[in-house]
């Protein structure tokens, strides 16, 4: 069979395309994202189950002039491979390569950026109402997964779209609700009834008739639209939709490439603000990933013919985010008031297990962050001890939050805050690297940052007997491989430890850059170099007395940090040493630049940006001879 798949240069390809060969096109598809992912990781259920969208939508729709925004970006593979990127694929999430998530600057197809949640129905209307404002033509679609309904934003978008009555597509890929067969077979005979503008326009030409019978038509067509609604709640599970001023059409099969294109065609001729709500199967195509779709939605590379996972070397030593949950389990089955707190990731932050043991006090709020904050201050103030675990990228959502109903309060919350610094193929959506910057300016804080396991369990402890709030932050992937002790310590607020003596220079690394700085120091042995390093462990309150000592000892100050340099570490150093009257001790930050770093590994992305044991010898090299 000739193959369909090395013939689409775009989606204008799709158009003459019969139906059989528009399925055969997507298992095409599916073949290249499992035969990719397998190699590169990456988010595979979420795409295999929107292949068939993806080609429906491109087969009605006219790309790029329609605008198409896909919400988070874990759904676009199949919409990259179809506008132009079928053999860039290949190079998805690798270094140099495209990326994993939609990007402008890629591909004119890519209407809008989108990594985080949530969002694409507020772009959406925003590229509705610019089109309205410059007498454009053309549809916007977004296209969103039920997942993003958890979260605020995607209502605040909804409520605004339906009152403006603007004119878009939703499209609500839904992969995970079940609807009974009775319900789904009335509502989609309903939506079709409802699609055909025969139909809306007899219902509107039916309530003016209504409404212009003299004295009792206002009172005849409030009613029927009483009992319209009633009878909505009964047989409709859009009416939520309806209510936001939305017209509801489905749900649909999803994999059902005819009824989509059928669905879009007429959704694409009504006016308005529209929501098309498709049923759809994670993993779609394979059947790994369609028995555990949590797991596929972001693997590491695997065997197609297994479906295990490659990265078996190493696995002794554990990751930071099992190394969490762990602890944070030993530590609640001594204190009943411990709770977990989670926006969505109970996996990606360790947490299943503490769910599973501790069913009453584990909290997952959904893709909420902001809820998830506020709800843990509640906690806070009613007497419990909540810890959050969230992604460094994911905690930027709510920093309103952080400051407003928990800092301000004084609430003795913990944040566990999981991928800080470089997160390697997600990219620069999902790196968390500005966190040290915007959480070391709010008051009461403790920030805290472990150089290896060890360290991490002694700071979750610290942290859950601090009386107010905290911050211990920590990176992606493996620790040290360092003993544990038996007896959880608690360690002194804002003393650092000296790893290293040294006179000719002070390296102050903070959390996993700790250890890159004790390979640079001996680097710098062999060139005639003594320095000293500390391990600041604190990055509020800092340890004041600490740097000051070596800072007049040495004079020569080098601080190393996994994060944006701007409002960073390494200058709340700069500012301690200003504030002690050691302005003219010679400082030298060594961090991430003023720029948003792109996808790759985090090992080639640390030695891109100078975070190596080699770069920081280097470039602690060169400061020492223009420090003199």
């Amino acid at each position: 069979m000739e193959r369909i798949l090395e013939g689409i240069s775009g989606p204008s390809d799709l158009k003459p395309l019969t139906f059989p060969q528009l399925n055969q096109l997507a298992e095409e598809v599916r073949e290249l994202i499992i035969e990719t992912i397998s190699s590169t990781g990456g988010h595979l259920s979420s795409s295999l189950g929107a292949v068939d969208l993806a080609i429906a939508l491109h087969a009605v729709f006219d790309s790029p002039n329609d605008r198409m925004i896909w919400d988070v970006g874990h759904q676009a593979y199949a919409h990259k491979i179809l506008t132009g990127r079928r053999e860039p694929f290949r190079t998805i999430r690798q270094y140099g390569g495209i990326s994993g998530f939609p990007k402008r600057r890629e591909s004119p197809h890519d209407a809008f950026d989108t990594g985080h949640s949530s969002t694409s129905i507020s772009a959406a209307l925003g590229l509705a109402k610019g089109r309205d404002l410059t007498g454009g033509k053309e549809k916007i679609i977004a296209v969103m997964g039920d997942g993003a309904l958890t979260a605020g934003m995607a209502y605040e978008g909804l409520n605004n779209a339906g009152h403006l009555g603007a004119d878009l597509i939703v499209v609500l890929n839904d992969n995970e609700m079940s609807i009974a067969r009775n319900v789904g077979a009335m509502a989609a005979y309903l939506s079709r009834l409802r699609m055909d503008p025969r139909f809306n326009k007899m219902r509107m030409d039916l309530s003016s008739l209504i409404r212009n019978i003299p004295k009792i038509g206002e009172k005849m067509f409030k009613a029927a639209r009483n009992i319209e609604t009633h009878l909505a709640y009964l047989v409709l599970p859009g009416v939520i939709f309806e209510t936001l001023g939305f017209t509801y059409l489905g749900p649909f099969d999803g994999h059902n490439i005819e009824l989509l294109c059928q669905t879009f065609k007429k959704a694409r001729d009504l006016k308005g603000p529209r929501i098309i709500h498709i049923l759809t199967k994670k993993g779609k195509g394979y059947s790994f990933a369609e028995d555990d779709s949590t797991r596929f939605h972001g693997t590491i590379p695997f065997d197609v013919e297994t479906g295990e996972g490659d990265g078996e070397a190493g696995k002794s030593i554990p990751s930071y985010t099992k190394v969490f949950g762990q602890t944070l389990e030993e530590l609640a089955a001594g204190d009943p008031k411990i709770v977990a707190v989670t926006a969505a990731m109970p996996d990606g932050t360790g947490l299943s297990d503490f769910s599973r043991k501790f069913p009453d006090r584990f909290f997952d709020v959904g893709i909420a962050e902001q809820h998830a904050v506020t709800f843990a201050a509640g906690l806070a103030a009613g007497g419990l001890r909540p810890v959050v675990a969230l992604y460094s990228t994911f905690l930027q959502r709510a920093y309103d939050q952080v400051i407003h109903d928990v800092a301000m309060q004084n609430l003795p919350v913990v944040f566990a805050v999981d991928r800080g610094g470089l997160v390697g193929e997600d990219g620069e959506t999902h790196h968390g690297v500005f966190d040290l910057s915007f959480l070391r300016i709010v008051p009461n804080l403790v920030i805290m940052a472990p150089k290896n396991e060890n360290d991490f369990r002694r700071m979750l402890k610290t942290a859950l007997v601090h009386p107010g709030p905290s911050v211990v932050r920590y990176s992606r992937g493996k620790c040290v491989g360092v003993p544990l002790d038996e007896v959880l310590e608690v360690l002194p607020i804002g003393r650092g430890e000296i790893m290293r003596e040294g006179a000719d220079v002070a390296i102050i690394a903070i959390g996993n850059m700790v250890y890159p700085s004790l390979l640079a120091a001996e680097n710098l042995s062999s060139a005639g170099i003594d320095a000293a390093v500390i391990d600041a462990r604190f990055i509020k309150p800092l340890d004041g007395e600490l740097i000051e000592e070596v800072a007049r000892r040495c004079r020569r100050i080098v601080t190393v940090e996994e994060n944006a340099l701007a409002g960073g570490f390494g200058s709340a150093v700069g500012e301690l040493l200003g504030s002690r009257g050691l302005g003219g001790a010679l400082l030298r930050s060594i961090g991430l630049p003023d720029r948003f770093i792109e996808h790759g590994s985090s090992s080639l992305l640390r030695e891109k940006t100078g975070l190596t044991g080699e770069s920081i010898s280097r470039a602690v090299q060169e400061a020492f001879t223009l420090m003199g």
